[in-house]
């Protein structure tokens, strides 16, 4: 990725102010104008690639939500009110070493003993709840819409289009990985061969002279590989990858035969067909690790030597398993936000989304029911590059329909930031749009926690949500008589507005400001969010 210099000018927010020992101090924003700060044009540290969304835009000059900021100078050692956020995403790694320590737990249910104890509707559900049962591998909603021909005829023809056009897509693409992976294979055998070793750099395959044709064919092949990484290893891992993605995508995803839903043993049509699922909302392999991935990211263990610190210090972690590998269910994602609401929850992440949904309905009830019960909603935009405005790139669930007026006050949705700002800040993978996407946050190479205490950098909007949900949770521990729609409000307003224009997509010839592309035009920003957040509290600042 390339760096540009920008003149990047970022609001002042005046009149804000802290209580602290009895007196009342002025706090100024942490960006004034930066147009003669010396920004960074190199490559992030290792440290720095770790940490990247905590950072500071001007101390740092990096883009991130100036978490560390806010630590250091507003929070200290304040601990605050605990916060539950719910995980609405697949299973988590209830025993990982950094989220061990910060799960609810339901203190009203006896573990394994078989019974609703707290008579709240679900049986042994000590940590959340799993809606999934034991399945995993699930067919997108288009291709369920086809196998049981659900809505009307034009989302028949629409959701036909779509697998129409994909399912070869991902044939082929499974085949053409595969036959760059054996090249690949062929040529990394062929090199260690010639130099009589195990491993070998880039440097090493620059230096090699040879006559004989087929190792020449090799060495093409590595030196086209490492113009997209710096290691074959990493090359064949990629590739490996892709493989399976678009393996599962013909399997599964696309694959109108397929029924992943048949071992749960309830009709995911039918809204009052319940008491399905289990209370074991753990992770069931290592590839299930997109919900443990946006746990850490919200709420790891801090300061504690191991793996990264989540954004928010003071929080209860709830996993309610509803998210497959596929497009989750209107009826699971309806059910877990009203579990989250009536077992605690004041934040719901849902870092999830799609383009189809037969009962859209189940779920803006369960929105209207989170807001009516001061629950804010945090959903991820989706990583398609697509103008969300356009109602040809619907991204459910969403909190309008045909682009009309929020029928709800509690939803937030997020769009995903690279960390080197400049025309390339927008992450070319993130959907946008003024009326459907709020406000923008760190989402691309992520580092958190994966499931077997590991570690993994992830991209996505899928984990620019949680960053928001952090802060939305570090706003709510030091301010808890705030609304749900006052949290929202601050921190959409005291974000930090983008002025140059970014690129859209992969298009370079198309670009906007953020202002153009979301709601608030902004970059969240915890620091300042904490401090709106205190005069907010006080009543010294109107929404």
């Amino acid at each position: 990725m390339k760096h540009f210099l920008s003149n990047i000018l970022v609001v002042t927010i005046s009149s804000l102010f802290l209580m602290g020992c009895g007196s009342t101090a002025l706090i100024s924003t942490p960006i004034d104008n930066i147009d003669t700060s010396p920004l960074k044009i190199g490559d992030l540290t290792e440290t720095e690639k770790k940490n990247w969304g905590h950072l500071d835009l001007v101390a740092d000059t990096i883009p991130g939500m100036s978490v560390d900021k806010a630590y250091k100078e507003i929070i200290g050692s304040k601990k605050g009110k605990t916060v539950i956020v719910a995980v609405l995403d697949s299973g988590m790694d209830l025993k990982h070493e950094d989220l061990d320590d910060v799960l609810w737990t339901n203190k009203g249910e006896k573990a394994g003993d078989g019974k609703d104890n707290d008579n709240n509707g679900y049986v042994d559900d000590i940590h959340g709840y799993n809606f999934l049962g034991e399945s995993y591998n699930e067919q997108l909603e288009a291709a369920r819409i086809l196998r049981l021909k659900l809505g009307d005829a034009a989302m028949q023809a629409k959701a036909k289009e779509k697998v129409d056009a994909e399912y070869p897509k991902a044939v082929q693409n499974k085949q053409q990985y595969e036959q760059i992976l054996q090249a690949v294979n062929s040529a990394d055998a062929a090199v260690k061969k010639h130099l009589g070793k195990s491993e070998y750099t880039k440097k090493d395959v620059s230096a090699i002279k040879t006559e004989d044709p087929a190792l020449q064919q090799h060495l093409s092949v590595l030196k086209q590989m490492y113009t997209f990484k710096d290691t074959i290893p990493e090359v064949i891992e990629e590739l490996n990858g892709g493989i399976t993605y678009f393996t599962e995508q013909a399997n599964y995803n696309y694959n109108v035969d397929f029924n992943g839903r048949k071992d749960v043993g309830d009709n995911p049509y039918d809204f009052n067909d319940r008491g399905y699922g289990n209370g074991n909302p753990q992770s069931k392999s290592e590839d299930e690790s997109h919900g443990t991935h946006v746990a850490g990211i919200i709420a790891a263990e801090r300061n504690n030597g191991k793996g990264a610190n989540g954004i928010a210090n003071n929080v209860e972690l709830m996993s309610i398993r509803a998210v497959p590998n596929g497009d989750e269910y209107d009826k699971d994602i309806a059910l877990g936000i009203r579990y989250a609401v009536d077992n605690g929850a004041k934040i719901i992440n849902a870092s999830f989304g799609k383009g189809f949904s037969p009962n859209p309905e189940w779920v803006y009830d369960a929105l209207k029911y989170a807001a009516s019960k001061d629950v804010l909603f945090i959903h991820a935009a989706g990583n398609d590059s697509a103008d969300l405005d356009d109602p040809s790139n619907p991204n459910f669930p969403n909190d309008q329909v045909n682009n009309g007026a929020e029928f709800s006050d509690n939803v937030i949705t997020v769009g995903a930031l690279n960390p080197k700002y400049g025309t390339t800040l927008l992450a070319n993978y993130s959907n946008y749009g003024k009326i459907n996407v709020d406000v923008f946050a760190p989402g691309t190479d992520i580092y958190s926690s994966y499931p077997n205490n590991t570690y993994e950098y992830s991209p996505g909007t899928s984990m620019a949500a949680p960053g928001v949900a952090g802060v939305a949770a570090l706003i709510w521990s030091q301010y808890p008589k705030l609304t749900a729609s006052q949290v929202k409000k601050i921190i959409l307003k005291s974000g930090l507005p983008i002025k140059p224009k970014v690129v859209l997509g992969n298009d370079t010839e198309k670009k906007s400001t953020l202002n153009e592309i979301s709601t608030s035009g902004k970059i969240v920003n915890a620091y300042n969010a904490l401090i709106m957040a205190q005069g907010v509290s006080t009543g010294k600042i109107q929404l």
